[in-house]
């Protein structure tokens, strides 16, 4: 404890940058509380080091307190904004594309199976496709294939 008060900027930093370590590589970004204190600690190290805030443990904990919560409310809504952004991009499967022949009818009413790699796939189309009819898959959801007439 005596070395940490001796080096008490240096150790601010120390432990700033190590949260913020933590806070991007070991939870992806996905917290801010972290990053807020981290980049208080740092800022509130660097500011003792050059002599704006006296080395004492009260003001540091003081300014750690005060930085973070000024952080907070700076910085909250842009990093919210960035974070919220993701890209939606439709699943593409490698079932799609996959080309058999119809056992049964299948209708919007009739949904018969088909197996396929071990699994009992339901069959669903928005077309009437007779038995027989070479068919291809165009969709996959949840233990159902979507086809539609090859043509």
């Amino acid at each position: 404890m005596n070395w940490i008060n001796d080096n008490l900027s240096e150790s601010l930093i120390i432990i700033g940058l190590a949260l913020l370590v933590i806070e991007v590589v070991v939870l992806g970004f996905s917290t801010f509380v972290l990053f807020f204190v981290g980049l208080a600690a740092v800022a509130a190290g660097g500011l003792m080091a050059v002599g704006v805030i006296p080395h004492s443990m009260l003001s540091a904990l003081s300014s750690l307190g005060v930085l973070t919560a000024l952080s907070a409310l700076l910085l909250w809504r842009p990093l919210k904004s960035i974070q919220g952004k993701v890209e939606s991009k439709k699943v593409t499967s490698d079932l799609v594309g996959h080309s058999f022949i119809l056992n049964e009818a299948v209708s919007m009413t009739k949904n018969p199976t088909y197996r396929y790699s071990g699994i009992e796939w339901s069959l669903s189309s928005e077309q009437e496709l007779s038995a027989g009819t070479l068919v291809e898959v165009t969709g996959v959801a949840v233990g159902a294939f979507i086809v539609q007439e090859k043509l």
